[in-house]
């Protein structure tokens, strides 16, 4: 497991190039299963856990080949190797579960291994079973493994047992092949249910409603045999960048940020006192801006925050006030429903300082302004609650280690890199 010694309280300066998407990545990646030719992806962020997805598609013998910097090649009009899935990458990837829906239009039976991920409580993989039963494909719960039965696809009318993220992409990739309308209710339409959309309409898919929670898609007998389209920048590094610009008190330009998918937080880093301005920048999909911050003087939000569903604050974005609110004057309840245990994370950011105190698994207080401390801490098992300890450790003055952080580097693009370039000093060791 790598390590990092960060020599803290350094402020950042010039301008931060936000990186791609990783769950649209993985998403994308796995939906190339789908064209049967050849898909051609660029801006495919450098990261472990697409490292994982890619391992997990060359195991089933699609051919890839690296054309560039985040440029990939896959040509999947191979007869696909499903006795041979690779194990260990499906074991420590939750990603690993979009194959079910990639592979729903393929009759065969075949056994997919049990994922891993971020270790975050109770995350019920039922929400996808429900929707794909409805396409015909059975999937038996086993205890390493699943046992999946892919019979002919039908169209459905589905109402998404919860409306996450991963279980709507499952259910959107099983629906773009099967014949007839398929109706998706209560669908996901956060960011990277939205770029995969774009990615199976570019491929021939027809789907109609994206951005809303109800999704019509018409069944294609076949999508395109060549596919070029690029991934979209990730909101939530964009948020970890502004955080780590707040925490540290600098003045930081963070660009490429996905606008979209970022109102709600910048609304209440407004209202928390946050000096910010917002230039817009091209996209050819979503709406899209530089975002410049100054350091300015915080005070806490009067009510509670909490992630919700998109349109709402992103789940995966909310972690990132905790060191925002630690340098905030007041005391603001953080409400993190979404996730059995990640709340308990929080609690490693003592070490450095912060005054937290944990009411129940899924509810905390964060008091500020807190004075970080360097220490030494171990990343807790999930990767925005281990982002948070890093971020705080730039914000500390002195020299802290950061141990095990490859939680960190399934999420993010030579982030240490990226900060040193802005000023940070952080080295592995």
């Amino acid at each position: 497991m790598p390590n990092l010694a960060i020599n803290g309280g350094k402020k950042l300066t010039g301008q931060i190039v936000n990186q791609s998407s990783k769950n649209s990545a993985v998403a994308i990646l796995c939906a190339s299963l789908l064209v049967r030719g050849k898909t051609v992806l660029s801006k495919v962020p450098q990261i472990e856990e697409v490292n994982r997805i890619l391992e997990l598609l060359t195991s089933l013998g699609v051919k890839i080949e690296k054309l560039g910097p985040g440029k990939i090649s896959l040509d999947t009009s191979v007869n696909l190797k499903l006795d041979s899935i690779d194990r260990h990458a499906s074991e420590v990837t939750r990603s690993s579960l979009l194959l079910l829906g990639a592979l729903a239009s393929h009759k065969v039976n075949y056994k997919l291994y049990k994922s891993g991920g971020c270790r975050l409580g109770e995350r019920t993989v039922r929400p996808h079973l429900y929707a794909l039963e409805k396409f015909g494909v059975s999937v038996v719960s086993k205890q390493e493994f699943y046992e999946v039965k892919n019979n002919p696809l039908r169209a459905a009318e589905i109402v998404m047992y919860e409306s996450g993220d991963t279980p709507t992409e499952n259910a959107i990739m099983a629906a773009v092949l099967a014949p007839g309308k398929t109706i998706i209710r209560m669908a996901s339409a956060n960011y990277m249910v939205q770029d995969l959309c774009y990615f199976l309409r570019e491929a021939g898919a027809k789907i109609q409603g994206v951005g809303s929670t109800t999704l019509e898609v018409e069944g294609v007998k076949q999508l395109k045999q060549n596919v070029n389209y690029s991934i979209m920048p990730d909101p939530i590094a964009a948020m970890t960048f502004l955080s780590v610009a707040i925490a540290t008190r600098s003045h930081l330009t963070v660009k490429n940020c996905p606008l979209d998918f970022l109102d709600l937080e910048l609304y209440k880093l407004e209202k928390m006192g946050q000096k910010f301005e917002v230039k817009p920048e091209k996209h050819e999909r979503f709406r899209m801006a530089s975002i410049e911050v100054w350091p300015s003087k915080l005070k806490a939000l009067p009510d509670k925050i909490y992630g919700r569903p998109f349109p709402g604050l992103n789940l995966d974005n909310l972690p990132l006030f905790v060191p925002i609110l630690a340098k905030a004057r007041g005391r603001t309840l953080v409400h993190d429903w979404a996730y059995e245990n990640r709340s308990v994370y929080y609690l490693e950011m003592q070490k450095l300082g912060v005054k937290i105190t944990l009411l129940d698994l899924h509810r905390a207080w964060v008091e500020g302004p807190t004075v970080f401390k360097a220490n030494e801490v171990v990343c807790p098992p999930a990767l925005r609650p281990a982002v948070n300890i890093l971020i705080g450790m730039l914000a500390a003055k002195g020299k802290s280690i950061l141990r095990n952080t490859y939680v960190i580097d399934r999420g993010y693009e030579n982030l240490y890199e990226v900060l040193n370039k802005a000023g940070a000093d952080i080295k592995l060791i």
